[in-house]
């Protein structure tokens, strides 16, 4: 079986500097349409959830697109998506099942790549029904994503940005999303020429992308990561990396100013701790922890 990850391991510099850019919500705004018209329709239909479904609705979309999970892997966010539902009082009295997914949890404890080849070969080997419902979940997500999702362009100043800083950084996709969506995309819009690597979830976490591809390679303040979201920064953190913040909703203002300041900043070595910081604040601003419908101070969804 061929090695997954071996582009990584074997990324040759052509720059002193790395960047790392993740893609659904940070490159494109790909985020909105993935979620609300191929995931969560397909999580309600699969898992019988259609009696709770605007719960359903409402806890899906806080994951992934309205809390400091967001951009999380499918399969965690799967099973918080079961969890929130199971907590919430309203839904308790429907009398609906929602799911335990303890195989699931199980598999994701001790599998790195999360992603469909992996989770395929464990529903080969055990054929437990639960894994299977999953596998098949995440195939008609990935379907009705080929289906649906066509001609989101990348938010402005992101091309500007990847023709800029490709002068004299390597730049990698770093991303939870299945590779063959993200190579459809980069191709799409003719923005893959930029990139050397397209990194999906195939090859492991944000985190082992970033690692893999920078140790014994970079200077630790020559590799950055741009995402959207708190887990973006993290694996930035667990590799001692920059992290620049495209902020939720506020993305063009993001981008525009990575092209305009923030990447030459980078390249020029100034990008500080203190500058870092200021951006950092602002973004962990926009990102709750707790749902609205526990917020008291809440009444509806924002």
């Amino acid at each position: 079986m061929s090695d997954p990850q071996k582009d990584l391991k074997e990324l040759k510099p052509r720059h002193e500097f790395l960047v790392a850019i993740d893609s659904d919500g940070c490159a494109f705004d790909s985020m909105e349409i993935k979620h609300k018209e191929c995931f969560i329709p397909n999580i309600i239909k699969y898992y019988k959830l259609q009696p709770v479904s605007k719960y359903t609705r409402s806890a899906a979309e806080f994951v992934n697109l309205y809390s400091k999970w967001r951009g999380i892997n499918r399969f965690p966010a799967l099973v918080m998506v079961f969890d929130l539902l199971k907590d919430w009082t309203e839904v308790k009295k429907r009398n609906v099942l929602i799911p335990d997914a303890k195989s699931l949890r199980s598999w994701m404890d001790r599998e790195t790549k999360l992603g469909n080849p992996t989770l395929k070969a464990e529903v080969e080997k055990t054929k437990d029904p639960e894994l299977v419902q999953a596998l098949a979940w995440s195939e008609a997500v990935n379907a009705m994503i080929a289906d649906v999702v066509e001609g989101v362009p990348p938010f402005p100043f992101v091309r500007e940005s990847l023709k800029k800083i490709s002068e004299w950084a390597d730049i990698i996709v770093c991303s939870a999303t299945p590779f063959e969506a993200l190579k459809r995309e980069w191709e799409e819009h003719d923005i893959a020429q930029y990139v050397r690597i397209i990194a999906g979830q195939e090859m492991g976490s944000k985190k082992e992308h970033i690692q893999l591809a920078s140790d014994g390679r970079y200077a630790k303040d020559h590799v950055l990561m741009i995402g959207d979201a708190p887990g973006d920064m993290k694996a930035a953190r667990a590799n001692n990396a920059k992290f620049f913040p495209v902020n939720p909703g506020h993305e063009e203002d993001s981008w525009e100013l990575f092209f305009n300041e923030a990447a030459d900043k980078f390249a020029g070595g100034n990008y500080s701790a203190e500058y870092e910081a200021k951006l950092i604040e602002e973004f962990d601003k926009l990102l709750p922890e707790v749902p609205w419908w526990k917020n008291p101070s809440v009444t509806t969804k924002s």
